[in-house]
């Protein structure tokens, strides 16, 4: 619990100040043990009621574990290690003949039906799934990963590379735009440095690549208050989820997917009362 309270306590280093809607996304590849790390911010308003949500596996259907509100996943991961999350980004013309999934809960779709990013990437095609204002982070237990973008009617895939994937809110498509989000690059500095360094690698020192992206409480001129509502961080390789509610190290979940998911009971895990 100790180190997990540092790591909380680091989180909350170099907060910036809160946009509506932002997010902050990453995966990484340890390139010294090869394990896989996945960090999340969900920036929004902190009015609204997240929960965790876990769907045992079915006959037809995988375990899962997801994140969001209002019936609608917002991030999760399933008994196979596959990973989904988005992020809002600048609106898109999307491919003809596709669909905004309006109504759907998708994510919870592609993690019932699909066991790598490869599958779900076939699932959005055949379902013809496309974003117009948003993109799908997606990684994998192999080592995985990828953004899918929509721009001017084409599907963009934008896969890991050097060990990382960063997804903040604009469009990677857009190379020039990664130098204006100071999320975006606070990661990716944070990142590289790991990858670099011959220190030991650890779930805790990862996962403080994310500090730098966490959005403070903050009030808009209605004075509705937003910021980082949740974090998530995930050790691919051991399975363990750690979830941070309101960047409160005494709301915190820790748990063992597969041991949740075991369970074969299906679980709605409210984060303020954690």
């Amino acid at each position: 619990m100790n180190k997990l309270k540092g790591l909380v306590c680091l989180v909350l280093f170099l907060s910036i100040a809160f946009r509506s809607l932002a997010c902050s996304i990453f995966y990484y590849v340890d390139p010294k043990t090869g394990n896989i790390y996945i960090a999340n911010n969900e920036d929004y308003w902190l009015d609204v009621q997240p929960y965790l949500q876990v769907e045992p596996k079915t006959a037809k259907e995988y375990g899962r574990l997801w994140w969001g509100w209002n019936s609608f996943a917002q991030g999760g991961i399933n008994a196979h290690g596959l990973f989904f999350d988005g992020s809002t980004t600048p609106k898109q013309q999307i491919p003809k003949g596709y669909k905004n999934p309006q109504g759907r809960n998708v994510g919870d779709e592609i993690l019932s039906y699909c066991k790598t990013v490869e599958e779900a990437i076939a699932f959005l095609e055949k379902e013809k799934i496309a974003l117009t204002d948003a993109h799908i982070f997606l990684g994998d237990s192999t080592g995985n990963a990828v953004v899918i973008e929509w721009i001017n009617g084409i599907r963009q895939s934008i896969y890991i590379q050097d060990q990382f994937l960063i997804a903040t809110n604009f469009l990677l498509s857009d190379s020039s735009a990664s130098f204006t989000c100071p999320r975006y690059q606070s990661i990716k500095n944070r990142l590289q440095t790991l990858t670099l360094s011959e220190d030991s690698t650890h779930f805790r020192t990862v996962s403080n690549a994310i500090g730098g992206a966490v959005q403070i409480p903050q009030k808009d001129s209605t004075g509705r208050e937003g910021g980082t509502l949740y974090s998530v961080f995930i050790n691919m390789t051991t399975n363990e989820v750690v979830i941070v509610y309101k960047l409160d190290n005494t709301k915190m979940l820790k748990v063992n997917k597969r041991d949740l998911m075991d369970e074969k009971k299906k679980q709605k895990i409210y984060m303020d009362t954690l």
